[in-house]
């Protein structure tokens, strides 16, 4: 008859302890790596012997331990499709819940006092109210179904090359920055309030084009050619009547792409200074935008509908 399961937790307890005891059986520790360098280190090391990074506190430790940084190949940009999707969602259930629904509304127009209250960009309230926290919020944020389709495509299409290229936490750093920079230059010009993921997409872009200048060979010549030429098109398009791009988010995040492309090496971090500098990049950008999405959640409430 089989125990319950209280008493086998019991059982299984009480012979581990004899195990112990007796010196027998048992799980054995094992060495660890240190999560900067690599080096195998001992069992009860607390720092690593070649780096001299500490094992238990340490940027690069805390980041190993997270759980977007384990088990995925492009982490950064999984998570951010994610949070693009989830944000989507409670836009599109306020826009039902407003009765804005109707019509094909959902492929182009969602509700625009909920956008406003999740963290859209807006000038005035950036720049007279000091809520800075819209610059980040809003790239996550989308006025349509066509509007965060095309978006989460390009994102999947180039974010994980460059993720790849440069380590998550650059890549974090250059999305977050870029797209930042991009609705800066658009809430700076008086432009209609934007909200969306393509001033980061053009940072992405923009880090890609610097890469080909850095590097010979016919490819990079081609790959080159055809980006400006998207690129042109995309500019030429948001010119065009009837035709809602915000070409200033587009300008800024492409041209502050461009200069973090110049100014990355086009690797991962190879060595402990390098690395360091790149969890440094990482958690700024992260730990600022968990602190703009808390201070949209403490003000969303500030704004009569």
């Amino acid at each position: 008859m089989a125990l319950p399961y209280r008493w086998q937790v019991r059982l299984d307890q009480f012979k581990n302890s004899l195990r112990g005891i007796f010196g027998g059986g048992g799980e054995q520790p094992r060495p660890k790596l240190c999560p900067a360098c690599g080096a195998l280190v001992g069992v009860s090391a607390t720092r690593c012997h070649e780096c001299g990074t500490s094992l238990r506190f340490s940027l690069a430790a805390i980041t190993k331990k997270l759980p977007i940084f384990s088990g995925m190949t492009a982490p950064v940009s999984t998570t951010f499709l994610g949070l693009n999707f989830f944000l989507f969602a409670i836009q599109l259930m306020s826009t039902i819940q407003a009765g804005e629904a109707g019509g094909l509304n959902i492929l182009w127009r969602l509700d625009p006092v909920a956008s406003y209250r999740l963290g859209m960009n807006f000038g005035p309230a950036i720049f007279l109210e000091h809520q800075w926290w819209r610059l980040i919020t809003a790239m996550f944020l989308h006025g349509g179904l066509i509007h965060i389709g095309f978006n989460m495509m390009a994102l999947m299409q180039f974010g994980p090359a460059v993720e790849e290229l440069y380590g998550s936490p650059r890549f974090l750093f250059l999305y977050t920055f870029t797209g930042a920079f991009g609705f800066l230059v658009s809430a700076g010009v008086g432009h209609h309030p934007p909200l969306g993921a393509s001033g980061a997409l053009l940072g992405i872009l923009g880090a890609i084009l610097a890469i080909t200048t850095k590097r010979g060979g016919a490819y990079m010549r081609d790959l080159r050619s055809r980006l400006i030429s998207s690129l042109g098109f995309l500019l030429l398009l948001g010119f065009m009547p009837g035709v809602n791009i915000d070409n200033w988010a587009h300008a800024g995040g492409l041209a502050a792409g461009f200069v973090l492309g110049k100014i990355f090496v086009d690797r991962e971090p190879v060595n402990n200074t390098e690395k360091f500098r790149a969890q440094v990049l990482g958690w700024i950008a992260g730990l600022t935008i968990v602190a703009s999405f808390v201070l949209m959640i403490l003000h969303f409430r500030d704004y009569a509908s």
